[in-house]
């Protein structure tokens, strides 16, 4: 066969695209192009955030009242729903991360840092500091709702059965630590009404109460553990394959670990100290990301810190809504809307193993 008619045949093995046509955009294409439609959504929520209250203000207002200081509604804006929009940003971008993040790391996909009562820890430690210590500050106790936060997770692992620990232990464990530390928080306080006072909207959870100041504070908190749980993506995605397999792959199972619990342990204090323990929001939104982006962690984690908070501001915008001219308390709505969703993925794995 001479060289002219060789390269006819390699060229014929190519296949024929029309003159004009687009190739086809492969997985990472489509992927990102949906990150940028999770990222229109965010700003579509955060408007609403600003928009949406006891009076309501077109977006034209909202925005004199961002950028204008002569406006009528810049104090309401700047002080009220600005902090609480930015709050509901940090927060829920820290409960969808690390949600993801333990469904990884437990490969338990009814992880969540509610139902496995770390928000439960983190809960307890505050109440404790606010009615024994007399810590009143956010800078004061948020310490005391990492340590909550990392002691509860450890005891939740160690009950649930450590190396052999099944997802349903996990639960288990989680839901029964969890309930017994929600009753220590009512009995205290029961028995101290001046920290009723000021815990009683906290324990619900609440962005009713968000200050700028407090953005600031919880800010480094959240955005540290944000960095290191997408840092550890490729790291859990290679113990998703087993420990053997992880260290042919240059991965320290116990070292990816470790991090990994310092970053479930930074995000789930930083966004209980600052506006309650919340719900749901960690295992709900891992579960409708994986059908977006399939188990890939590198995505998965980047969807989880987007539309993360898009359901959080989306539940208190409806709160405020449903309520007016009061408001429902954003853990409430969370808890609403999650509830029917956690029974609807306990049904559906009950259906596969049957």
């Amino acid at each position: 066969m001479s060289l002219r008619s060789s390269q006819r045949a390699e060229a014929g093995t190519a296949t024929p695209q029309p003159f004009g046509s687009r190739p086809v955009p492969g997985p990472h294409a489509a992927r990102a192009a949906g990150l940028l439609c999770a990222l229109l959504l965010l700003l579509a929520a955060s408007a609403l955030s600003l928009a949406v209250g006891a009076k309501h203000l077109p977006l034209e207002q909202v925005w004199h009242g961002l950028v204008d200081s002569g406006s009528a509604d810049y104090t309401v804006v700047h002080e009220m729903r600005l902090p609480r929009t930015l709050l509901g940003l940090l927060a829920g971008s820290a409960l969808g991360l690390a949600g993801g993040v333990m469904q990884a790391l437990t490969r338990n996909p009814l992880a969540d840092p509610g139902i496995l009562g770390i928000n439960a820890g983190a809960s307890a430690a505050v109440v404790s500091a606010i009615s024994f210590l007399g810590v009143a500050t956010f800078t004061g106790y948020i310490w005391f709702a990492f340590l909550g936060a990392a002691l509860v997770s450890v005891l939740v692992y160690v009950v649930g059965g450590g190396r052999e620990a099944t997802p349903a232990r996990l639960a288990l464990a989680g839901t029964a630590i969890g309930a017994a530390l929600y009753s220590y928080v009512n009995a205290v306080q029961l028995l101290d009404t001046a920290s009723l006072d000021r815990m009683r909207f906290w324990t619900v959870g609440s962005l009713a109460d968000a200050r700028i100041e407090t953005v600031a504070k919880v800010a480094p908190f959240v955005l540290a553990g944000l960095l290191l749980a997408l840092a550890l993506a490729r790291p859990l995605n290679a113990l998703a394959l087993g420990d053997e397999a992880a260290r042919a792959l240059g991965t320290t199972p116990v070292g990816t670990r470790a991090l990994a619990m310092t970053a479930v342990t930074l995000l789930c204090g930083s966004a209980t100290a600052a506006c309650g323990p919340i719900v749901f929001v960690g295992l709900a939104v891992p579960h409708l990301v994986r059908a977006l982006t399939g188990p890939d962690l590198r995505w998965l984690l980047s969807y989880c810190a987007v539309l993360a908070p898009v359901l959080f501001l989306g539940a208190d915008v409806l709160g405020r809504i449903l309520a007016r001219p009061a408001e429902l308390q954003v853990g409430i709505m969370t808890a609403v809307l999650g509830g029917p969703f956690f029974l609807f993925l306990v049904r559906r794995r009950r259906v596969a193993r049957a």
